[in-house]
C-alpha cells in the first residue's frame, strides 16, 4: 500500500532534523488532514483524545509545529488572538474572510485578487515572499 503524500514529508522531514520516528504524529496527521482546515491545537487535541487518549497535550502541539516546518500546515493568526492551523500540501493558495461575531472563516479563491496583487508587485519592483490576505466583518448570518 502507497503512503500518502503527506506522512512521506513528514517522514523526510523527520529524518533530515534526526528526529524520533513516532506512530503518535501519524495519528495526528491523519487525524488533522481528516478534520480540515482552521483548527486550534485545543480543537485538534480534542479530536485526537476521542480515539487516541493517550496522546497528550504537548504532542500534539509540537507536531502542528513540525507540520508548519516541513510545509504540510500553516500557522494562521487572526485577530482574536487563537492561532489555528490549516493544511498546506496540495491546497490552494487561497485568502480569508472572517467574521467578528461568530469567527467564521470563509475561504477565498479569486484570480483577479491574485492578478491585481502581481500588478502591484510589478509596478513597484518588489519581490513577495509570501501573503496573506483577511478580511473581517460581520457575516450574513450574524447580521440577520
Amino acid at each position: 500500500m502507497k503512503k500518502p503524500a503527506e506522512e512521506k514529508i513528514l517522514e523526510d522531514h523527520i529524518s533530515a532534523k534526526s528526529l524520533k520516528k513516532s506512530s503518535q504524529r501519524k495519528v495526528v496527521l491523519r487525524m488533522f488532514l481528516q478534520h480540515g482546515k482552521h483548527l486550534t491545537a485545543d480543537e485538534l487535541y480534542r479530536i485526537v483524545q476521542k480515539k487516541f487518549p493517550r496522546i497528550g497535550y504537548a504532542t500534539i502541539y509540537r507536531t502542528l509545529r513540525l507540520f508548519c516546518e516541513c510545509g504540510l500546515s500553516r500557522e494562521l493568526k487572526l485577530i482574536d488572538g487563537i492561532t489555528r492551523f490549516e493544511p498546506q500540501h496540495g491546497y490552494q493558495h487561497h485568502d480569508h474572510l472572517v467574521c467578528t461575531c461568530c469567527g467564521r472563516l470563509v475561504e477565498v479563491v479569486d484570480p483577479e485578487i491574485e492578478r491585481l496583487q502581481e500588478k502591484l508587485v510589478r509596478e513597484h519592483g518588489f519581490y513577495p515572499e509570501s501573503h496573506r490576505m483577511e478580511l473581517y466583518g460581520i457575516c450574513r448570518k450574524c447580521r440577520k
